[in-house]
């Protein structure tokens, strides 16, 4: 098991060693999104703002302007709030391609409660015209995506949460592209679809149904903008019945975006993701649980949507 934030930055250090324009960017948080060793080894492709998220949206964007592949660092919740304003315009609206890194995202600060919590950021970010999101759903994910990003032309967020998660793939034989989910399991009786860290309790989910006499297709949609709207329209044609999980709220997120996919043509979708109130306090596992987004309750839900 291994951290998707240390994946995202080792890839980094490795790819920056061969390209002087790769350039890391954050805000006192060198820590938190295991950027030691990149500052360390590369000091002059580091730039540290100290706590200031604002300013560092801004220097990125300049840097960026300038040629540059920059890549701003910190925790999730102050990027997609603190500095929101400076994504919008200077990132998004400019077309500066920066990739913002907003590392502990979701629930997984935990017991810090609900202002380090980013619950809102698919909702908030998905609304930016120019914008690309993401959340990989292991390290192999991770990989692949940050080797593509240093390349990339146009604004992106990626989340990532703070913990070692499980492996959704064995290996790197799977199909990486912009804006496609990938199918993890076929099912004919419904579909779950997560993203993020939910991916691989989907996938748990999905293998323990189909212990059950249940045929559960499973996608990965770590892509969110663009999305992979296709392959959620095939599987309301082919399944009937749709799930979504997401660590979100569960206004403007992931299943938001599936009921809006398939308001033209809808069959029945059932979102599983944090409710309208400030999150219990709690480790991530014992946050999932209670809102029933880690594999058991993902296993309870379809059955009880299926029964109904």
């Amino acid at each position: 098991m291994i951290a998707c934030r240390k994946q995202f930055t080792d890839t980094l250090l490795e790819l920056a060693r061969e390209d002087r324009d790769i350039i890391a960017v954050t805000t006192d948080a060198r820590g938190s999104v295991t950027l030691g060793d990149f500052a360390s080894a590369l000091p002059q492709q580091f730039v540290e703002c100290g706590i200031a998220e604002q300013n560092a949206v801004g220097i990125s964007a300049g840097l960026a302007h300038s040629g540059k592949k920059v890549f701003c660092c910190g925790p999730a919740c102050f990027y997609v709030a603190r500095s929101l304003e400076q994504v919008k315009v200077d990132l998004a609206y400019s077309q500066n391609p920066v990739t913002i890194l907003g590392v502990s995202g979701g629930v997984a600060y935990g017991a810090l409660g609900a202002t380090h919590h980013s619950l809102h950021d698919i909702a908030a970010l998905r609304t930016f015209p120019g914008m690309t999101l993401c959340l990989p759903s292991d390290w192999r994910y991770t990989r692949k995506l940050v080797r593509f990003l240093v390349d990339f032309d146009k604004p992106c967020y990626v989340r990532v949460g703070r913990a070692a998660v499980p492996d959704v793939y064995e290996d790197d034989d799977f199909d990486f592209q912009l804006g496609k989910a990938v199918q993890l399991l076929d099912g004919t009786e419904l579909t779950i679809v997560a993203t993020g860290e939910t991916v691989w309790h989907a996938w748990q989910a999905g293998r323990r149904l189909k212990e059950q006499g249940v045929s559960a297709r499973v996608l990965d949609c770590s892509w969110l903008k663009p999305f992979d709207e296709e392959a959620i329209r095939r599987a309301a044609v082919e399944t009937g019945r749709i799930v979504t999980v997401e660590e979100h709220s569960r206004f403007g997120g992931l299943g938001a975006m599936v009921c809006e996919v398939l308001s033209e043509h809808p069959v029945p979708v059932r979102i599983l993701g944090i409710p309208d109130e400030n999150v219990v306090h709690g480790t991530n596992a014992e946050i999932f649980h209670h809102y029933g987004i880690d594999a058991d309750g993902i296993v309870s839900q379809c059955l009880d949507f299926i029964d109904h």
